[in-house]
């Protein structure tokens, strides 16, 4: 067999029996004849807690200073795994990312991967050892502590996959696979035993928490296989996101059916300001970008966006008019050529008292209030899903 590398979610090694199984269970992975690479997150909501800290010192710390702090979490749960894998009998080494050769932009709190150098990590593979890996971080040029943003052990895990050559790469968290919509928002939501990567990436980027936008891109571009699964629930297959997905939306398409998904979020930063309003949004990662003949309006998702009362303050300066939103998007192969389907969306979108659609070829995003998204994210998932 060749080389596989499974990543682990914050929920998955929450506590020390939480780690003690995940050691259980990639000590059955490694004896079942893989040269095995894991990836983990820090431990449950650690990541929050440190961010929390950072800020009760300075309302505004520098973004240099929290990537040396946030990337710590991943450190921490990287040695306790490393140690329940010894306790097992099995030969084991912690690596952090820098110590993986993963090479970063310098942007801090967002970087991007440029490189993998996986020399440590090959060397410590023929040697025998499962090698674990702390995710969500790497070096940059100048030698800097870089983090890759929210979901960035993911990327950590398929880029070093693709550099590694692996068969495959496994993405374990608290839910079973990828879903029509979020379960705990949507009742009748329905798992997808397979999807392209082309959907899977629109479905990232629009809201959808159980794979990285920026991993599933990663995966694309080098063909690995990639796999959602449960940590709690071995038996299950969960999704495969590979470039011949077919899933129940295909089906139902053959059968003349509009065949999508929803993505949502509770709660993210709505901004309408002058064409200026562009160069404060470089270093952030938007969901999308309207750009009009005299102005520009763009939705971001919080979770990223460490500095957000700073960004408010620079926003305001500008003149730009910012609200805190929901947004719930429709995606589906070509929907947002479809002047029928928009008008659909539009019409059962009406009763919510939308601030703005959004449209690209296979997404079709309506911007509402918070107490909104999750009635209208049911009423779009009965229609398109």
């Amino acid at each position: 067999m060749g080389i596989l590398v499974q990543k682990f979610g914050g929920s998955s090694v929450s506590d020390v029996d939480k780690i003690k199984a995940v050691a259980k269970k990639i000590v059955a992975t490694k004896e079942s004849g893989y040269d095995l690479v894991v990836v983990v997150s820090a431990m449950g909501d650690t990541t929050d807690h440190l961010l929390e800290m950072a800020k009760a010192i300075n309302g505004a710390p520098s973004k240099r200073e929290l990537d040396m702090l946030l990337s710590v979490g991943e450190r921490i749960s990287m040695a306790l795994l490393s140690m329940a894998v010894h306790a097992h009998g099995h030969k084991a080494i912690s690596l952090t990312g820098s110590q993986c050769g993963i090479i970063t932009t310098d942007s801090h709190s967002n970087a991007k991967i440029m490189d993998v150098r996986p020399f440590r990590v090959q060397d410590e593979l023929e040697k025998g050892h499962i090698v674990i890996v702390a995710g969500y971080q790497g070096t940059s040029y100048r030698r800097e502590v870089t983090t890759l943003g929210r979901g960035g052990s993911d990327t950590t895990a398929v880029a070093l996959a693709a550099a590694l050559g692996a068969e495959a790469c496994e993405i374990y968290s608290d839910v079973d696979g990828v879903f029509s919509a979020d379960p705990r928002v949507v009742l009748n939501a329905k798992q997808l035993e397979s999807l392209t990567y082309e959907d899977m990436l629109e479905m990232a980027r629009s809201g959808a928490k159980v794979l990285n936008e920026d991993a599933v891109a990663f995966a694309q571009n080098a063909g690995i296989a990639l796999y959602a699964r449960s940590t709690h629930l071995p038996e299950s297959k969960g999704t495969i996101v590979r470039p011949d997905g077919f899933d129940e939306k295909a089906k139902r398409a053959e059968n003349g059916m509009v065949s999508g998904s929803v993505s949502h979020f509770n709660d993210g930063l709505w901004i309408e300001g002058p064409r200026n309003t562009l160069e404060l949004l470089g270093a952030y990662t938007a969901v999308f970008i309207d750009i009009h003949r005299d102005h520009v309006s763009a939705y971001l998702n919080k979770e990223n966006i460490h500095d957000l009362e700073a960004l408010r303050g620079r926003l305001d300066a500008s003149g730009a008019n910012v609200e805190d939103l929901g947004l719930v998007s429709v995606v589906a192969e070509a929907i947002g050529g479809s002047p029928s389907l928009v008008e659909a969306i539009l019409l059962d979108s009406e009763a919510f008292h939308p601030k703005a659609i959004s449209t690209s070829r296979s997404r079709v995003s309506v911007v509402v209030d918070k107490s909104s998204v999750r009635e209208l994210a049911n009423t779009l998932h009965e229609r398109f899903a």
